[in-house]
């Protein structure tokens, strides 16, 4: 698309314009820039709200680096007020929820380490701090229900294992897979994940629920304890 002297959009022809280009021909038809400049609706002072969403993109480089963004990112973009932040952070988080809503319909079944990373990954692996989630699951290793059991720093987590068990038998699961991040994007175990590891399923034997995996999201990729043998059930 050629520069234009005249930043606002309206004075552009309809074609160009990411509105009337979107219902003419799909959203897929639409750059990042143009779906996030329809999200804007108003640019800023100099700005069209196409060319702030190109700077915007420019800047974070995709949808998904945006969606970390901190409050000090944000500074260099002159008149970007909080309102049209929140605006852009909804629609962000829009998107993740329509997509653990496809993958995960009800009683969805959780057979290997792959469907743990399907369900948790796109929320989970850019935290800027660890969480502990537990899958409970039914007989048939059905979704009965994720609960986030603990978040702690950068680099740890300490998750109550009796909590993990008081859950289980609250909610009547017959198995359960414990999950974890790494916000450093390495999914390998450190000591204390084994440790915990070996404390969780020392704890299962003893109250016969079955611990069946414990997975490590780190930045696409995974690491599954039961893929390396070492869950001896």
């Amino acid at each position: 698309m050629k520069e234009r002297k005249i930043s606002g959009i309206k004075t552009w022809p309809e074609d160009d314009r990411p509105r009337e280009k979107l219902l003419k021909s799909g959203e897929e038809a639409l750059s990042d820039a143009e779906l996030l400049a329809i999200i804007l609706r108003v640019g800023v002072s100099g700005q069209s709200a196409l060319d702030l969403a190109r700077n915007i993109i420019k800047k974070f480089g995709s949808f998904r680096e945006l969606s970390q963004a901190g409050a000090l990112d944000w500074k260099e973009f002159k008149g970007l007020g909080n309102a049209k932040i929140a605006q852009i952070r909804a629609a962000i988080e829009i998107g993740k929820r329509f997509y653990e809503g496809q993958i995960t319909p009800k009683k969805i079944k959780v057979e290997k380490a792959e469907n743990v990373f399907a369900l948790l990954s796109p929320r989970m692996r850019d935290l800027k701090k660890e969480v502990f989630k537990v899958l409970y699951l039914d007989t048939k290793n059905r979704l009965i229900n994720i609960v986030e059991l603990g978040n702690g720093t950068v680099d740890e987590v300490n998750p109550i294992v009796r909590e993990i068990f008081h859950k289980a038998l609250e909610c009547c699961a017959s198995s359960f897979i414990c999950a974890h991040n790494h916000p450093s994007g390495s999914c390998e175990p450190s000591v204390d994940d084994r440790n915990l590891t070996k404390d969780i399923l020392n704890v299962s034997k003893s109250i016969k629920i079955n611990f069946l995996d414990h997975v490590i999201i780190g930045d696409n990729a995974f690491y599954s304890f039961a893929d390396e043998g070492l869950m001896d059930n």
